[in-house]
């Protein structure tokens, strides 16, 4: 592999490119291979769609002694008319406030359902910067949410701990008033499971699921398994538009639907989007583990070529020696002395792995510090930054903004 600086390749590769070219690449084949199964799903029905349509296209056609091209023509004018939120049933208005009030939250929590689009010139400028603003608002709520939900499952998951180990006679139970050295030995290594916080998230995501299906289903009149595929596509922010609800202009309990619609959509938006974050981290060991395994592959040449050149190479033994391990920043911090590297040295895939701490091991920390009630020690110039405290990317990103207007 490359990075080895023997036959696997003679290239510097570090972990970051190494991920992000494997990460790509898998993108790429997922993509091919959920088109073939969706080509293979699909394609016969789109097939059978076009010639019944066909047919009843010719059948109208000649029952009422009209030419091709002006049925098209008046079909090509219907399109218009529905573009334009016109509809053959009695449907909402789109652009009343209600309508627009709707629309500008499908804008800004990025669902997009495509049913309601501006047809002006300046309504189309308008979503512009309005969406630019509002979409950057929402990201940003729905990381608040995210902090603040792993927060609380977090400490739900140390109070089982706890009990968990009161009943076992490890920890006393007036150890939570007045710990001892017992009780402190007993949680000093407890970590609360990423599988776990995953598995909550998605408890709570299929009981939202389940009961909104319920309620569209009772409502709307769509099927149940529609139900539950529009949910998802909803609460994922894909948003295909092929079923939208609260779009018919009379319900029974309308306003107390209207409500009920909005809260099962924020909801499940804010669960989904923490359960994508969670299963991102997961995603990423894959990755790492994958790329363990390409480059546990080299040749015995390669390593006993490198086990040569030690004295240029950071070996995983020497890690330890030559940097700082920081969970919170996911990487090495380099110490002043030795752990600077000439530029033209070769680092392998397995070296960077062992001396990087992935995400994984950085939201456990963190999820058992604030489990503890207290929160990681950032830097000085992190420290000023209220959300230096962040998980995962987001936490990343501002840490590294940080240190950055520091330095300037």
């Amino acid at each position: 592999m490359a990075g080895r600086g023997c036959c696997c390749g003679s290239g510097h590769l570090n972990e970051d490119n190494a991920r992000f070219l494997l990460l790509a690449v898998l993108i790429v084949l997922y993509l091919l291979g959920g088109a073939a199964v969706f080509s293979a799903l699909e394609l016969a029905h789109e097939l059978q769609a076009k010639q019944r349509w066909e047919g009843r296209l010719a059948n109208f056609s000649r029952r009422h002694n009209l030419s091709r091209d002006e049925l098209r023509g008046f079909l090509r004018h219907y399109e218009e008319a529905t573009e334009a939120g016109i509809r053959v049933d009695n449907a909402r208005p789109r652009w009343d406030f209600t309508g627009a009030f709707y629309f500008v939250g499908t804008v800004v929590s990025t669902i997009g359902f495509g049913m309601t689009t501006p047809a002006t010139v300046g309504g189309k400028i308008f979503l512009i910067f309005y969406g630019l603003i509002g979409c950057a608002s929402t990201i940003l709520f729905f990381n608040l949410f995210l902090e603040r939900l792993i927060t609380v499952i977090a400490y739900i998951m140390r109070s089982c701990h706890q009990w968990q180990l009161r009943s076992q006679r490890a920890l006393p139970r007036e150890g939570l008033k007045s710990p001892g050295k017992r009780a402190a030995d007993s949680l000093a290594g407890w970590k609360p499971s990423v599988y776990y916080v995953m598995l909550i998230l998605c408890v709570a995501s299929v009981l939202i699921s389940c009961c909104a299906s319920a309620m569209y289903t009772s409502i709307e009149g769509w099927s149940y398994f529609d139900s539950l595929y529009f949910c998802f596509v909803a609460f994922s922010t894909i948003g295909f538009g092929d079923l939208v609800s609260s779009q018919n202009a009379q319900y029974n309990s309308q306003g107390l639907y209207r409500f009920a619609n909005f809260a099962f959509i924020l909801m499940g938006v804010c669960c989904i989007y923490s359960l994508f974050n969670v299963i991102s981290i997961l995603i990423k060991q894959s990755v790492n583990w994958i790329l363990r395994k390409m480059d546990g592959g080299c040749c015995h040449q390669c390593q006993s070529g490198l086990a040569r050149s030690r004295r240029n190479v950071i070996m995983p033994g020497n890690v330890q020696n030559q940097c700082n391990i920081s969970i919170e920043t996911d990487g090495v911090m380099e110490s002043d002395t030795d752990g600077r590297r000439p530029s033209g040295e070769m680092i392998s895939i397995k070296d960077f792995l062992e001396a990087n701490k992935v995400s994984l091991a950085m939201l456990q920390k963190q999820l058992s510090e604030t489990a503890n009630g207290c929160p990681h020690q950032t830097s000085t110039l992190s420290r000023d930054n209220e959300f230096s405290g962040g998980i995962g990317a987001f936490a990343i990103m501002n840490n590294r903004l940080a240190e950055t207007s520091g330095d300037r």
